[in-house]
């Protein structure tokens, strides 16, 4: 069998009308990228070292004419269409073999109206873009934990973060967006213009085109908050659990907790004789008035959010406990050191409909048996705000789940994949067998397979180590994903999904970047 040392990049641009890429590049206003442009490779990268996928182009967008005039010649060019907008989704869905990547990153201006209280950010935008504005006048919408996360994924898959107990998804807050569908045309969707449309986007992810702005409702929020981070011994995990199921009872709103297993770091923030040693850890933070603005005393207000959080310290002492106030941008962007681009990452979510005993152990074992040290076992307490939002107002289904278990495999090595994507899945498969268990969050889909996998086989390069065949990083259609947990497909992924039919008739489906919600793995203390 004849073999070629061509990348499924070249491959496919070959096969493209030379006249038709000159036509693109000619109207294109930024950058059209090709297999053998100097600057093709380092765009091709995303966040994920695990993927390694080659483009046929990548169109690198500088307004919304460009993205028009790249989903027009994908269309006609018969080339699937991928988005990159912060290029965090785990399973690497902002760069596809042989595909057209409509490149946002330029597109990252953010406007806020204080008047209105809103603010329409590009789709290339990141939280980080977006909260140095917003904090400008003490206002903030809820997205995800880490400033380098793109806003398109995380809000068209979702979005959990720190405000969300208080003020919901990502996606409720939003206004309105201006998308791109498949036939070229640009659309503004909110709940009275397009609003099936709108209704799609809120969770379906980017099936439905591609969106070049959004609009955000914003509330106050800062500029000042007081973080919750304190690390316990391993072995008061039990004890520390029951605390916290304790507190969740009576938790005001204004007070959210990611709790995650981790191993302690060696830094000098710790305890040398702790280092190494397994730990559950509290994330979170406290949104009173923190500061003297508006006349609230700062030691009252500060003391206030240690009245809250007392009683989770109330059952064990803390290996470190590095609580405080602190500025709220700093909070969304103390843990990007901890999820730096090129490491290796494979995440894995399950709700949860109750906190178990058997949840807590299973944390526990698992933390304990982890390949990487880097490796986190998290659990997202999401009462509140989500929940309240009728579960047909929108397409994200999962709203009555006051739990979310994301296993969090993070290593450095290729060599160390198989080892850390089999534990990451073989902890999420047992979990499944679990009687609370069900659904998963699209922003953590491990590499979108099927949920039954429990294993990375080998296989030559050709097809890229994927055990389906696929290169790393394909996207696998899995319609398990968007089921309820007694295994009916809901109505809610029925709507979104004929609504992409629609849309889609014009042309190829799109598939959105997401982003990453994220929080602590252990490279920094803080």
């Amino acid at each position: 069998m004849a073999t070629t040392d061509k990348s499924p990049g070249v491959e496919a641009f070959e096969r493209l009308s030379s006249d038709a890429v000159q036509s693109l590049t000619n109207e294109f206003g930024g950058d059209v990228l090709t297999p053998s442009d100097g600057a093709y490779e380092e765009h091709r990268q995303v966040w994920n070292g695990m993927i390694d996928n080659y483009p046929a182009i990548i169109a690198r967008c500088v307004d919304v004419d460009d993205v028009a005039i790249a989903v027009t010649f994908a269309r006609e060019q018969g080339v699937i269409v991928a988005v990159r907008g912060g290029g965090h989704n785990v399973a690497g869905t902002a760069i596809r073999d042989g595909g057209l990547v409509v490149d946002l990153e330029e597109m990252n201006g953010v406007r806020v109206d204080p008047d209105t209280r809103t603010v329409r950010a590009e789709g290339g935008a990141t939280l980080g873009h977006l909260d140095r504005e917003t904090q400008r006048f003490g206002l903030a919408t809820a997205l995800g934990a880490v400033s380098e996360t793109g806003i398109a994924g995380l809000t068209l898959n979702g979005g959990y973060g720190h405000l969300s107990r208080q003020y919901g998804l990502a996606l409720d807050g939003l206004v309105g967006v201006d998308i791109v569908t498949a036939d070229g045309q640009v659309r503004t969707a909110t709940a009275e213009q397009n609003a099936d449309l709108f209704w799609a986007v809120r969770g379906g992810g980017g099936c439905f085109g591609v969106v070049t702005a959004f609009e955000y409702a914003l509330y106050d929020v800062g500029p000042e908050v007081y973080t919750l981070f304190t690390w316990f011994h391993g072995d008061d995990t039990a004890d520390v659990m029951d605390a916290f199921q304790e507190w969740t009872i009576d938790a005001p709103r204004k007070a959210g907790i990611l709790v995650f297993t981790a191993h302690v770091p060696e830094l000098e923030e710790y305890p040398e004789d702790s280092w190494g040693e397994p730990a559950l850890v509290f994330l979170g933070s406290y949104r009173g008035r923190v500061g003297e603005a508006d006349g609230v005393d700062e030691a009252n207000s500060v003391d206030e959010a240690e009245r809250v959080f007392r009683p989770l310290y109330e059952r064990a002492t803390p290996i470190v406990d590095m609580s405080g106030p602190m500025r709220y941008v700093d909070l969304q962007s103390m843990l990007d050191e901890d999820y730096p681009d090129g490491l290796r990452y494979y995440w894995k979510s399950i709700y949860l409909t109750e906190l178990t005993d058997e949840v807590v152990d299973l944390m526990a074992r698992y933390n304990e048996s982890a390949p990487s040290a880097l490796s986190t076992i998290d659990l997202w307490y999401l009462e509140g705000a989500v929940g309240e939002v009728p579960r047909d107002a929108t397409a994200f289904w999962h709203r009555d789940k006051p739990y979310m278990l994301n296993v969090e495999a993070n290593w450095e090595e290729a060599v160390d994949d198989d080892a850390n994507v089999t534990w990451a899945r073989e902890a999420i498969a047992e979990a499944r067998t679990l009687s609370v268990a069900g659904g998963g969050y699209g922003n953590f889909p491990g590499m979108n397979e099927a949920p039954a996998k429990t294993a990375l086989r080998r296989q030559p390069r050709a097809t890229g180590g994927r055990e389906d065949g696929r290169r790393s990083g394909e996207h696998v259609p899995d319609e398990r994903r968007h089921q309820a947990s007694d295994g009916r497909v809901n109505a809610g992924w029925r709507r979104c999904r004929g609504i992409a039919v629609a849309v889609s008739r014009a042309g190829p489906t799109t598939t959105a970047t997401s982003a990453k919600s994220r929080r602590c793995s252990l490279r920094t203390a803080a």
